[in-house]
């Protein structure tokens, strides 16, 4: 399928650019750097690319803004490519670590966020000390080596971070400057300490397993491990066989166009998604052919040049699949988009490498579904449209981040649907409750959804958590992982009136699009699927919700069908079955063609495939036959409740509670 690409404008070119070689990706890379140009300083210290703000000071972003176009121009001339910026970058480096110059970078303090801009330094210095520590003079050479070193007077947080001053220590000892190798060595085994196995890390203690393990913790690592093999080839080992067993988790996570799941916090450094594939290649890890690392990077890379992610001048926007300022983080400037350009390190690899040599491969044959417990998902995926949703049991811990909740607690993710942020808590327009039970007491409009869980349990298809909105609320919700159909229980013991929205998927709309809205039903269908919910047990009603726009990290405008109930103090039983088909672009070409899209007709919500997860609902309890043909029994007496599961009634003791 050809997509009509419109105007040649820098978007329909990068659009065209058929990223199919190294040539194509270095030009790539190219049409991304020359935008930059006019945007740097007098002295070219900064790079001043937007007014939008963030937590730190604008000079920080635009010093930020600076480092990380690092991340693409160092593997660019690893690999024998040139840029025209490469100039401008020695006279900042010049400038921004003399302490006499007015666009000097500064003394940092502790947890600064320049310390996370130093690591990429350390990375020039280890790969490409011809080109960034030998062109220097005396006195720049000094400066640099001191600027940097402050990383090891002060603290990191005690997360991902910790890899920063790695980094920069690796790339003093690979240029011949005093390190200190004892900050690096605790760094690293305080860092194995978020090991979970089987690839997984969390992002400190307790942390999240999200992006950060394939683009932070793996990514560092496997540049550990071909930076520092003569030096230390046990760890460097640990690091290739950790990225092995990784690699088929993380797999799971892509659609077969090259979308990757939306999850998680800092998705607007896009592409990064798929650095970890390139790092694989870069490390010279056997885990995974490099025709298939080959294919996941490209499709990946593929799949976002056909989304409108530059402006008009072709710099890369806050957002994820559109400009979007909404869904963006408190530590998201200007510059930080251009972290995706840590997806480019191929470009380091020879062009007779494997990796440039091997035939682009499609994905390989995967479970339908895969459990994945460290990060606390079930990914389930649909290997007719390669839709890929992944069941989220949620976690104990949380953090301050923006919009925790929206992005680690709702119960499903989904590469066809995205996931949604709120724009407030008033009202079920602004909340863009998608996937999510969202409760209020009664009548004052303002929602709760799960921000963290008292217990959570996986078991095959069926996850299980416990969470409080209230200190005198409890939900116990178990979601049957399925796809186009899942279903979702649960059981609220409240002491306080409640209003109850349980979101589905949230579609994509352009034009008003067909919808059908019943007692207990509700559907939509527009040129990017459907999406629709029905209820099973204790809803009092069914609608649509009309988000506000720019809440879903897909689609600008999308439409939520929701089930509702009012709920008196006491405890009450809900359960539904929640529907979602998107229309996923299926050619070999990782292209998304809004262009042409699906035309749904409104004979076309008569169609819909039965419930595949069926469901026996009788006077003292319910049955619900999994797909992957369990029969999972919910005895439902008010006095006391427990989950058994197959034939004999085995009670699965993690999953019951008791009413004190």
């Amino acid at each position: 399928m050809a997509c009509n690409t419109g105007d040649k404008d820098i978007r329909a070119a990068l659009a065209a650019n058929p990223l199919r070689s190294r040539e194509d990706m270095e030009a790539l890379l190219q049409q991304l750097l020359a935008p930059l140009e006019p945007y740097y300083s007098q002295g070219k210290a900064r790079l001043a690319l937007g007014h939008s703000g963030a937590s730190y000071p604008s000079v920080i972003a635009e010093m930020e803004a600076f480092s990380r176009v690092l991340w693409g121009l160092v593997p660019l001339l690893a690999g024998g490519g040139e840029s025209e910026l490469w100039e401008h970058v020695l006279e900042g480096i010049a400038n921004g670590t003399d302490p006499e110059h007015e666009e000097y970078w500064g003394v940092v303090s502790d947890y600064d966020q320049r310390l996370v801009e130093m690591a990429v330094f350390g990375y020039a210095l280890a790969l490409i000390p011809d080109r960034i520590w030998k062109p220097l003079g005396e006195k720049a050479r000094h400066n640099l080596y001191t600027w940097l070193h402050q990383i090891n007077a002060h603290p990191c947080h005690d997360c991902n971070w910790l890899f920063f001053q790695v980094l920069v220590n690796i790339g003093f000892h690979k240029a011949g400057l005093p390190y200190d190798k004892a900050q690096l060595q605790r760094n690293l085994e305080r860092l194995d300490t978020f090991y979970l196995g089987d690839g997984w890390y969390s992002d400190g203690p307790e942390g999240h397993s999200d992006y950060y393990v394939p683009f932070a913790f793996h990514y560092y690592g496997l540049l550990y491990s071909k930076l520092m093999s003569g030096e230390d080839p046990e760890r460097a080992a640990l690091y290739r066989k950790r990225a092995n067993a990784f690699a088929p988790h993380f797999m799971a996570w892509f659609s077969p166009n090259g979308a990757a799941l939306p999850y998680g916090r800092s998705l607007t450094y896009r592409f990064s998604q798929a650095a970890f594939w390139g790092a694989m290649a870069f490390a010279d890890t056997d885990g995974v052919a490099p025709g298939v690392l080959k294919g996941l990077l490209l499709r990946h890379l593929r799949w976002w040049f056909s989304q409108p992610i530059v402006d008009s001048g072709g710099l890369l926007s806050i957002g994820y699949a559109y400009p979007n300022l909404v869904m963006a983080e408190n530590y998201n400037s200007p510059g930080s988009p251009y972290w995706a350009l840590k997806a480019f390190l191929p470009l380091a690899l020879p062009a007779d490498h494997p990796f440039w040599v091997s035939e682009e491969q499609p994905l390989p044959e995967m479970a339908a579904v895969d459990v994945q417990k460290p990060a606390h998902l079930v990914l389930v995926r649909d290997p007719a449209s390669g839709h890929v949703a992944a069941f989220n049991s949620g976690h104990a811990g949380t953090n301050e981040h923006t919009h925790t909740s929206a992005k680690y607690e709702k119960f499903v993710y989904s590469t066809g649907f995205g996931f949604s942020v709120p724009r407030s808590e008033w009202g079920l327009s602004q909340g863009a409750f998608d996937s999510m039970l969202a409760l209020s007491e009664g009548g004052d409009n303002l929602y709760r959804v799960r921000r963290h869980n008292r217990s959570t349990l996986i078991e095959e298809d069926l996850l299980h958590a416990v969470w409080k909105p209230w200190s005198d609320v409890e939900v116990s919700t178990w979601l049957i992982a399925g796809l186009p159909w899942h279903i979702r229980i649960h059981r609220i013991a409240t002491q306080r009136v409640l209003d109850a929205a349980e979101g589905g998927f949230a579609l994509g709309i352009e034009q008003p699009p067909f919808q059908r809205v019943g007692d207990d039903e509700a559907w939509a269908g527009s040129a990017w699927g459907i999406s629709g919910v029905r209820s099973l047990l204790g809803y009092d009603g069914a609608r649509l919700i009309w988000p506000n726009a720019n809440t879903n990290v897909l689609r600008p405008r999308t439409v939520i069908p929701t089930l509702t109930a009012s709920l008196q103090p006491g405890v009450h039983w809900l359960a539904s079955a929640i529907y979602g088909s998107p229309v996923m672009d299926k050619t070999e070409s990782g292209r998304a063609c809004a262009k042409q899209p699906f035309v749904l007709t409104e004979d076309g919500l008569d169609d819909l495939p039965q419930i595949g997860l069926n469901v026996e609902i009788g006077q003292d309890d319910m049955i619900v036959y999994s797909g992957r043909d369990k029969k999972i029994k919910l005895r439902l007496p008010l006095d006391r409740q427990q989950f058994y599961k197959n034939d004999d009634d085995r009670d699965l003791a993690l999953l019951s509670t008791q009413i004190p």
